[in-house]
């Protein structure tokens, strides 16, 4: 295996790689030649990972075991179900999509994850993790149903296997008796460390030819003794379980094979010639490791999780004169989050700070350090975080749960009932509220204002700013209820965050802009990101501008005197009009009996692609240019 130590700036040589069209071609190579075209496959990834940036860690580390499973199985005939899909990278380059790959997340480009619609070899579209037991094993039974023969393999990662939702999947499986494949990519974060050369000599004889049909006979032969073949069900249970975590995966059903080396590509081989046409559940456990042949991000696999794209020589912009103070660097609202939960936990010792998997991206690194017996990261499990900090509110904790919108989505029936129900004292952190760029629809944050909005007893509110965003996680940790605060991905706009502590009044609008008395009279109620938008569309236009902060509850006063004092209102959020924002806004003013024109702008009823926020924006008509012509279209 070919290592590196940098990234290469320059297209890799990859003679084998260029003459692969489909993986059907790999079914014809030598060994060598196939360790040769993982070498190959690695430097290509490394290299158009470069240039587009994007996630590639789990993606080297799994390089082996895509080019085995792609010469094993009769792809796409067979079903190969990627979990996640930061670990398809490699899938993609083999199956068609090589020179795609250096416009992957960006506009127009392909999508970050396996996407139905994109190859015949994505069978199944992902962005959240841990489905793909579940998908794999539907198409499993299908396939059974209709008498195909066709296999159909699961890739989960390790981290994916710490959700619930995978193990009712391999409950199911067991109990239903399926030929399925599950293969654990176990990158060396979790579940054993056991791999050596005991465990892979334990691991050829257990998908050995000689051993299945001796097995196999035997069962045979033993069903004919009282108590006999539950002796030797246990004795071999017993046997993998002293070198292997065979059991767990035995008792729901499966037969384990593993853990073998995920970097040796002719085990790799065998192993999955000799399992692919087992029948029943099979359990394959690979040890890889994350950012493999690239040096740095096996240091450091969390930080090389993903990259930006890196500039060639000559791209890079001049440094700034010695004379030229440099700009002072914005914050992103997740460091203002970061900085307040450290805070606000120093003055109250009730704080406790929650997340699913994701202590870096919501930025709890600090407060981790700093107050490790009130943080909790437990998983890719959304649904048990937010009842976890559900059973702490109900002994008068203060929990406060980090979590990305679209991952919410997971958590929403126990915020219904095991928060809202009980109307529990649970503050939501919303992070990566609206478009998020470019890992695309799976992500975007486009509909948490609808499905909070109709929970009874939740305040939901939106800051415009770094500032603002500081007072509104104060004013929802001190509402003695469920309260969200919802905010984007990035940077605000910079303006100076205050070092207190002090709340911003729920439900109180704040009046920006007061347009001019000649022409048709607008009035811009901007909910959280867009009030940018709406601050230069109103300077345009000459039109009103209202921050309107809260979403729920609406500042009514402030709703009713814009009706009174504008010909058009015109409500403005990132999120999809559909229940949103400007939904709430129409039924005040029906249900007060009052009469004026309203438009409402937002995120359209579609999935919105990949690609950077501001092209996405400016797609569905959410940039300046967009919202003044929507505006001057309902004008006289």
């Amino acid at each position: 295996m070919k290592l590196f130590e940098d990234i290469p700036v320059e297209r890799p040589v990859t003679p084998l790689l260029d003459s692969l069209d489909t993986p059907g071609a790999l079914r014809a190579m030598s060994t060598p030649q196939l360790m040769q075209v993982a070498d190959e496959l690695r430097a290509y990834l490394l290299y158009s990972v470069g240039v587009s940036g994007g996630h590639f860690g789990a993606g080297l580390g799994v390089v082996e075991l895509t080019v085995a499973l792609h010469q094993a199985l009769e792809t796409p005939y067979d079903r190969l179900v990627w979990d996640v899909g930061h670990q398809a990278y490699p899938h993609k380059i083999l199956t068609g999509r090589r020179q795609a790959m250096t416009g992957i997340r960006q506009y127009g480009g392909l999508a970050a994850f396996p996407r139905r619609a994109e190859s015949s070899f994505d069978t199944f579209g992902v962005g959240h993790s841990s489905t793909s037991i579940s998908a794999a094993l539907g198409m499993a039974l299908a396939a059974r149903t209709r008498g195909e023969k066709r296999r159909v393999c699961a890739v989960i990662g390790d981290g994916a296997l710490t959700a619930g939702m995978a193990f009712e999947a391999l409950a199911h499986a067991g109990h239903v008796d399926a030929n399925l494949l599950v293969i654990l990519n176990d990158n060396e974060m979790s579940i054993s460390e056991n791999v050596g050369g005991i465990a892979s000599y334990l691991a050829r004889i257990l998908v050995s030819k000689p051993y299945t049909t001796m097995r196999e006979g035997g069962k045979k032969v033993l069903s004919h003794l009282p108590g006999a073949l539950e002796l030797a069900r246990r004795t071999e249970e017993h046997m993998k379980g002293m070198v292997s975590p065979a059991t767990l995966f035995e008792e729901m059903g499966f037969n384990y094979i593993g853990p073998i080396d995920g970097h040796d590509l002719p085990l790799l081989l065998q192993t999955l010639r000799s399992m692919r046409d087992l029948e029943g559940p099979q359990f394959l456990h690979v040890k890889t490791r994350k950012g493999r042949g690239f040096l740095p991000a096996e240091a450091d696999p969390i930080g090389y999780h993903a990259i930006t794209k890196l500039e060639k020589n000559g791209d890079t912009p001049p440094p700034l004169k010695p004379s030229t103070p440099p700009p002072k660097p914005k914050k992103k609202y997740c460091n203002v989050f970061g900085d307040w939960l450290c805070d606000m936990a120093a003055v109250d010792e009730r704080l406790i700070g929650i997340t699913p998997a994701m202590r870096e991206g919501s930025d709890l690194i600090r407060f981790s350090k700093e107050y490790p017996d009130r943080y909790y990261d437990v998983a890719i499990a959304e649904q048990h975080a937010v009842t976890l900090a559900a059973g702490m509110a109900c002994e008068d904790m203060k929990p406060v749960v980090a979590i990305y919108s679209t991952f919410l989505q997971r958590g929403y029936d126990q915020l219904i009932h095991d928060v809202a129900v009980q109307q529990l004292d649970v503050t939501f952190a919303i992070d990566r509220a609206g478009v998020v760029g470019e890992d695309g629809p799976t992500h975007h944050g486009s509909m948490d204002l609808s499905f909070l909005r109709c929970v009874p007893g939740m305040v939901i509110l939106a800051p415009a700013d770094e500032a603002e965003c500081r007072a509104m996680l104060s004013a929802a940790y001190h509402h003695p209820g469920p309260a969200a605060v919802r905010y984007p991905r990035g940077t605000g706009p910079g303006v100076e965050i205050p070092a207190h502590l002090e709340p911003l009044e729920i439900g109180r609008a704040q009046r920006r802009r007061r347009g001019g008395a000649e022409g048709p009279r607008v009035a811009l109620l901007a909910f959280g990101s867009l009030n940018g938008v709406a601050a230069e569309v109103a300077e345009r236009l000459d039109a009103s501008h209202l921050n309107m902060r809260s979403i729920k509850p609406l500042d009514r006063e402030v709703v009713l005197d814009a009706a009174d004092e504008h010909d058009l209102l015109v409500t403005l959020e990132e999120n999809v009009v559909a229940g949103g924002a400007g939904s709430a806004v129409n039924e005040l003013l029906m249900a007060e009996g009052v009469r004026v024109e309203v438009l409402n702008l937002g995120l359209p009823d579609a999935f919105v692609e990949h690609g950077k926020p501001a092209e996405l924006l400016g797609d569905c008509g959410l940039d300046a240019d967009g919202v003044e012509t929507s505006i001057r279209a309902r004008l006289p």
